[in-house]
């Protein structure tokens, strides 16, 4: 992500009558009415303040302050924030789009021995097989298996191969 600092040498210094810098700007968020804040939102960001919570309206000008002086997420960033959003909703489309980085490619045969068993577990395109029932990840499987909470990725040691190859 590029950043564009527009502070200009005057602000630095703190001459009068200059726009206060980003940081002076947030620490006064901190001395402000709820009152006040609201009236800062809507003034950055042209809407009703959805709520009274002071430190959700100190948070979200904080980040607004940043983002009109600094600039926001580029177009790639905003892409995949808004995908990563759907997986999470539980959205199907585009889904395919995010992949992460631990899983192996289709095909794969992960085992692991627990309780004195083998289990066997496919990765597919968009989950993963374990005795003839699709999961959506290996966490869930490992939960299946274990019934216990994992992490997939470490119950399969998944994690610590990659940290080892890396």
């Amino acid at each position: 992500m590029k950043h564009h600092n527009k502070i200009t040498p005057p602000q630095l210094r703190g001459d009068p009558g200059v726009e206060p810098t980003v940081l002076a700007r947030l620490a006064t968020l901190k001395a402000m009415s709820v009152r006040d804040l609201k009236a800062e939102w809507e003034k950055l960001i042209g809407t009703s303040a959805p709520n009274n919570s002071r430190a959700f309206l100190e948070l979200r000008i904080a980040y607004r302050i940043q983002e009109l002086t600094y600039g926001g997420p580029d177009r790639e960033t905003r892409r995949m924030l808004d995908l990563l959003a759907d997986e999470v909703e539980g959205h199907a489309r585009r889904k395919h789009q995010i992949a992460d980085p631990r899983n192996p490619v289709a095909g794969t045969k992960l085992l692991r021995e627990w309780d004195g068993a083998e289990h066997t577990v496919t990765v597919l395109k968009d989950g993963f097989d374990w005795q003839g029932r699709k999961y959506k990840s290996l966490s869930a499987v490992a939960r299946a298996i274990t019934g216990t909470r994992w992490n997939g990725y470490r119950f399969f040691g998944l994690r610590e191969r990659k940290q080892e190859e890396a």
